[in-house]
């Protein structure tokens, strides 16, 4: 068998094309196993502070299956309605698509957790209140707490039930209270935590200084509430702002739909689409900014 000049070139960079491509899926591999023990890990703790008995894994699915299903939708409506679009911008709109909607799952979650967190703050001054009538009445310090963990107020009674629940199992209150504040993540809570610990180890009155603390979060609670309503038009026009370009769009397929046909059916219009995108998100986010004022 005669092999010509050009044969040994041609496997050679075979052989190396091969590798790289091998080394590529391995590289490939080891970035997706990193990223999912990531997901999984952040998921599951995002979970647990909404208290949703549900498998990471099953998030991450449901992600996956959003953006296949999104991906999917976009290239057979662009099969079915354009034919002058080629193969290469149909795919780069779908994963554009299925990159969009793949983190929608964990946006859910973390505005499930953020709704649970302010209801939270809302029902933290009661609880003081309580507290403190309590104590005045001669109750400890933990059955203060049980007082409060025994009322049907959610997410407050859940929280303080778990709790109690760690003291009960022999965990010191100082690193109970530690633990909860770290679970929720909440300002005034870790106010709560630490007057409480205070009050304890230096013998102070604990009664004033939950009294004084829940006055502190009744003043916050009324400056946000102010503040939200004056930011309330900025809020308002950052959505108006976003949606008024799909608006838009929806509109002329319903007044001209050959018009909308031959702007989708070229190129130029996806990008002009996929431009007006990130301006309108920009704009939505600088917006959200400026509106946006820690109290």
């Amino acid at each position: 068998m005669v092999f010509d000049a050009s044969f040994w070139p041609a496997l050679c960079a075979f052989a190396a094309v091969t590798l790289a491509m091998l080394v590529l899926a391995e590289f490939a591999i080891f970035v997706g196993s990193r990223y999912r023990e990531r997901y999984l890990r952040e998921t599951s703790a995002e979970l647990d502070d909404v208290l949703i008995q549900m498998p990471p894994a099953r998030i991450l699915d449901l992600g996956i299956a959003l953006a296949v299903t999104g991906a999917i939708l976009v290239m057979v409506t662009a099969a079915t309605r354009s034919e002058e679009l080629s193969f290469g911008w149909t795919a780069a709109a779908a994963l554009a698509v299925g990159a969009a909607l793949f983190p929608v799952p964990r946006l859910v979650l973390r505005v499930l957790r953020r709704r649970r967190l302010e209801k939270f703050d809302f029902q933290l001054e009661d609880a003081l209140n309580m507290m403190s009538s309590s104590l005045k009445a001669g109750f400890s310090i933990t059955q203060a707490l049980e007082e409060i963990a025994e009322q049907d107020v959610h997410p407050l009674s859940v929280e303080f039930r778990l709790l109690i629940q760690e003291i009960r199992l022999g965990v010191p209150l100082d690193q109970a209270l530690d633990n909860m504040c770290r679970r929720l993540e909440c300002d005034d809570l870790d106010l709560v935590a630490t007057a409480i610990i205070t009050a304890r180890q230096t013998g102070g009155e604990l009664t004033g200084v939950l009294e004084r603390v829940a006055a502190l979060i009744r003043e916050r609670l009324r400056i946000h509430r102010k503040v939200r309503a004056l930011t309330a038009m900025g809020r308002l026009q950052a959505l108006v702002i976003g949606a008024v370009p799909y608006l838009l769009l929806l509109g002329l397929s319903v007044v001209s739909p050959q018009m909308l046909e031959g702007f989708l059916a070229t190129p130029l219009g996806f990008i002009a689409i996929g431009v007006v995108t990130m301006l309108v998100v920009a704009g939505f986010l600088t917006i959200r900014k400026i509106t946006t004022i820690e109290v």
